[in-house]
């Protein structure tokens, strides 16, 4: 530490100046590449690699510079190349998915309230078809937690909102239609993608009610997302948040806080003692 005061103390003010702008330059580098990573695995790892270089280096270097110690220096720095090989294939997805966010990045557009409202109205009338025709479905829609480790273990679509996606992906004899499916903003990001489940007695209401619905208070739970449910037995329309399930919910309900989560990215779980008002069927027995 006294080195370090030192080193600040000797420079002028200029070299200060350049020594707090590399500094900047450095933590927004590290910043973005850590909320790029946030909610996968790979954030863990990116932590710990930063975490090993970072000790190392300081360590490295009192001991290089007390003791002389060129040889160690020497492999420190073949183990730097080790740790570049070693990341690169561990963040192989990753790379995958930055690159191609880079070719297809729009700088200079964004989702419209406009365009989230008409995807509000396409999971509705998807969701009111498949209620009509009971289509098991499981919509997922992340707030503030994100979900990326979840997404991980699905099939990648980001694709437009349509109704007719949504109902195609979840019909019987498609590929994707079981396990959930996963909406951010106007764009669906995965389905198939594997949630985990409740505990059979920490189930709200019946305890008949299947996977599905299980899944929903389970990533409730552990998240802010709020997560869509369509009984294949029923046809009966669910809402999960916060780990409670509430049934039998109705379009207009499920309008307004589809609005409210989607549009005006407010978290949803501030509404569910309205909601619970409104339907007055929390955790009610199937029809």
């Amino acid at each position: 530490m006294n080195a370090i005061i030192d080193y600040i103390l000797r420079i002028g003010f200029y070299e200060r100046l350049i020594v707090l702008a590399e500094l900047l330059l450095i933590g927004l580098a590290v910043y973005a590449v850590v909320n790029f990573l946030e909610g996968t695995r790979g954030e863990r790892l990116f932590r710990g690699i930063i975490f090993i270089l970072v000790v190392g280096s300081l360590i490295l270097n009192l001991i290089v510079k007390k003791f002389g110690m060129e040889r160690v220096a020497y492999l420190y720095g073949g183990f730097l190349i080790a740790i570049l090989i070693i990341g690169v294939t561990a963040f192989q997805p990753e790379v995958r998915r930055a690159l191609i966010r880079i070719g297809q990045a729009q700088w200079f557009t964004a989702s419209s309230a406009l365009q989230l409202s008409r995807s509000v109205e396409q999971i509705i009338a998807a969701i009111s078809h498949m209620a009509a025709t009971r289509t098991g479905a499981i919509i997922v829609i992340p707030q503030q937690v994100p979900l990326g480790e979840f997404i991980e273990t699905g099939v990648r679509l980001d694709a437009r909102v349509s109704a007719e996606l949504i109902e195609t992906v979840f019909y019987e004899g498609t590929p994707l239609h079981d396990m959930a499916m996963i909406i951010q903003g106007d764009r669906i990001v995965a389905a198939r993608v594997q949630l985990p489940l409740a505990e059979s007695e920490a189930m709200p209401g019946p305890k008949q009610l299947g996977s599905r619905h299980r899944a929903a208070v389970g990533i409730t739970g552990s998240s802010d997302a709020i997560v869509i449910v369509v009984s294949e037995e029923t046809g009966i329309v669910s809402l999960a948040m916060n780990g409670s399930l509430i049934r039998n919910i109705s379009e207009a309900q499920l309008r307004r806080h589809l609005t409210t989560a989607v549009v005006k990215t407010t978290p949803i779980l501030e509404k569910l003692g309205q909601l619970s008002k409104d339907t007055g069927q929390e955790s009610a027995p199937e029809a």
